[in-house]
């Protein structure tokens, strides 16, 4: 139990200070690529992979490791790359997305890197809406490019998007039509799943891209006079993302007296034993591993039988 408490203080010392863990790696070119920390639970050489029948093609195949089967994708073919030809001297990332866990080959893997947020951006302005990225950065003058994993995932294995509706009174429907909710993520595929499950509620949803946006959109609230914890039901956010983490902008939020009351539920493909001790220290009110719709939205009523009193 010791090192597990070990683990968790060592692992959430950066909670709440902006600043995040990259694992660098290469595809099949010199280009390199991050994978935050948090996400990944080892790296190993590739195993002996199973290919599957009638699979996506960037699905390369299954590994057993350590009794446990995992999917294993080729991040080179998933980005529209060339595949990586030779699996023997290639490794694979195993991480968990979404209370799942999944494989990523890659070509190499070369370091760790410690960040401030404030030093990831957004992928360029001119880029197009079918590029792979979520963000860049750079180290030792060297270009970073950070995967939106969750767009691959999405494309590999599509989360269902429908709401079954059984938790929707009349009474909360009606209640749903007065709320308004401010969603934070920088994935174009995560929003979208978002706001397409909450537009389905018949709540406004006001979309933004990343924490600083986010924070520098409430202080703007606030400077018209206008109350962010009385006029949204509750903020949704991501917690990756370029300037500003979902965890800073909840701690950011918390040390402003004018905003405290603001619920603020974080909505993350970062998932496991580490969230509660995470959602703790920054003071949040809630947790949700991405992408679950019904469960969303059971979030979302309870909010709003606590509002009105239903």
């Amino acid at each position: 139990m010791s090192s597990m408490m070990d683990s968790v203080n060592q692992r959430t010392q950066l909670v709440g200070q902006n600043r995040l863990e990259l694992l660098l790696f290469r595809l099949n070119g010199p280009q390199l690529y991050g994978i935050n920390v948090f996400k990944v639970r080892e790296v190993l050489q590739c195993p002996n992979l199973t290919l599957l029948p009638k699979s996506n093609p960037i699905v390369r195949g299954i590994a057993s490791v350590r009794g446990r089967t995992i999917p294993v994708i080729d991040l080179s073919l998933a980005i529209g790359r060339d595949e990586h030809e030779s699996l023997h001297d290639g490794f694979v990332i195993i991480a968990e997305y979404n209370m799942m866990e999944q494989g990523f080959l890659v070509g190499a893997v070369e370091r760790i890197i410690n960040l401030n947020w404030e030093e990831i951006h957004p992928p360029p302005k001119g880029t197009g809406r079918d590029h792979y990225l979520t963000a860049v950065t750079r180290f030792d003058d060297q270009l970073i490019e950070v995967i939106d994993v969750e767009k691959i995932l999405a494309e590999v294995s599509p989360a269902p998007e429908e709401v079954s509706g059984d938790a929707l009174t009349e009474q909360l429907r009606i209640s749903a039509l007065n709320k308004k909710i401010l969603i934070v993520d920088d994935s174009s595929v995560a929003r979208k799943q978002v706001l397409r499950c909450l537009q389905a509620l018949g709540v406004a949803v006001i979309a933004l891209n990343d924490g600083r946006s986010a924070y520098e959109y409430l202080k703007g609230m606030l400077s018209e006079g206008r109350d962010p914890a009385t006029e949204l039901l509750m903020l949704i956010s991501d917690i990756e993302m370029p300037e500003m983490d979902g965890y800073t902008l909840t701690a950011e939020i918390r040390n402003d007296a004018r905003l405290k009351d603001l619920y603020i539920l974080l909505h993350s493909s970062l998932s496991g034993v580490f969230n509660e001790v995470m959602v703790k220290k920054v003071g949040a009110n809630d947790f949700l591993a991405k992408f679950r719709p019904d469960d969303l939205v059971d979030r979302v009523v309870e909010r709003i039988k606590v509002v009105d009193g239903l």
